[in-house]
């Protein structure tokens, strides 16, 4: 059973939005849930720290264990700061999710450092940093659950946008991020997954509840993965309109890797060109 009793959950951005939903829906499970959440409008831009402390007002008034945390995630500095905060206010921290970001359309002609920089550090650099700063002690705790967040538009090139190079920079830079935190965390009970979800929230320009596409619809799946249930890392887990895909690179059987890959052999770029047919061929399974 996902029970979240006794449990701490910190979670960024939710003071709205999808992060609002992961607070509301682990709060129901038991969770002492932790809202962190600079108040930015949906460009990244300006701060309302009371955007955090309503949010975790209105989950206090359905009767639920949530409380605001002040704090920046911008720098490693930052990240360490607020895990540190979360531990002196309830001692304990049993699952982190990094929500916190925001979509940002910048062609390639316009991108200059500080945009696509700023994008990295809240979207692939917070991840890292809020990990490693909750490591220590879910590792001392011999449990701990880490949820990043990575996008669709960034895994699968049917569903790129023009002009969102440095947002999927940043959430394929969580794959990785995913792919080795899950290898390292799992001796010490320490789960590292990441969602990659679709709801209808200020990012799409949408205030009120939306007729699909709901933020609540993908709350289950990550309370999930933040959950004691979830034993295995290294997935991205898709959720949109209350439906639940989980998905993560898988070598061929019988590559040797790097040596024999099981491919098409070529020794020149005309043999390459030749062959491209054979060689281009999606690593795709139908579903039912």
């Amino acid at each position: 059973m996902v029970d979240f009793e006794g449990r701490v959950v910190l979670i960024t951005g939710a003071g709205r939005g999808l992060g609002f939903s992961y607070a509301r829906c682990m709060g129901q499970l038991g969770a002492t849930v932790l809202i962190q959440d600079i108040g930015a409008d949906s460009d990244g831009n300006d701060a309302d720290q009371r955007v955090a402390a309503l949010a975790a007002q209105e989950l206090r008034s359905e009767g639920l264990n949530v409380q605001a945390i002040s704090g920046e995630i911008g720098s490693r500095e930052d990240c360490h700061a607020l895990c540190e905060d979360a531990l002196r206010v309830v001692g304990r921290l049993d699952a982190l999710i990094h929500n916190a970001g925001w979509v940002a359309h910048q062609s390639i002609e316009s991108i200059d450092d500080g945009a696509f920089d700023r994008m990295m550090a809240i979207a692939a650099k917070a991840p890292l940093w809020l990990a490693q700063a909750a490591w220590p002690a879910m590792k001392s705790a011999g449990h701990g659950r880490i949820v990043m967040t990575t996008s669709c538009r960034a895994l699968y090139p049917q569903y790129v946008q023009h002009g969102l190079a440095s947002y999927a920079a940043a959430k394929m830079a969580v794959v990785g991020l995913v792919n080795v935190l899950a290898t390292e965390g799992a001796k010490d009970g320490i789960i590292v997954n990441a969602v990659s979800p679709v709801a209808k929230t200020r990012m799409w320009g949408i205030e009120d509840e939306p007729d699909e596409l709901r933020p609540g619809e993908v709350a289950p799946g990550v309370a999930y993965l933040a959950s004691a249930e979830c034993t295995e890392g290294g997935w991205i887990l898709r959720a949109a309109n209350g439906q639940f895909h989980a998905t993560r690179a898988v070598e061929a059987e019988g590559v040797v890797y790097p040596r024999n890959l099981r491919a098409v052999r070529a020794a020149t770029a005309q043999e390459v060109a030749a062959n491209w047919q054979l060689i281009a061929v999606p690593d795709v399974e139908p579903r039912s």
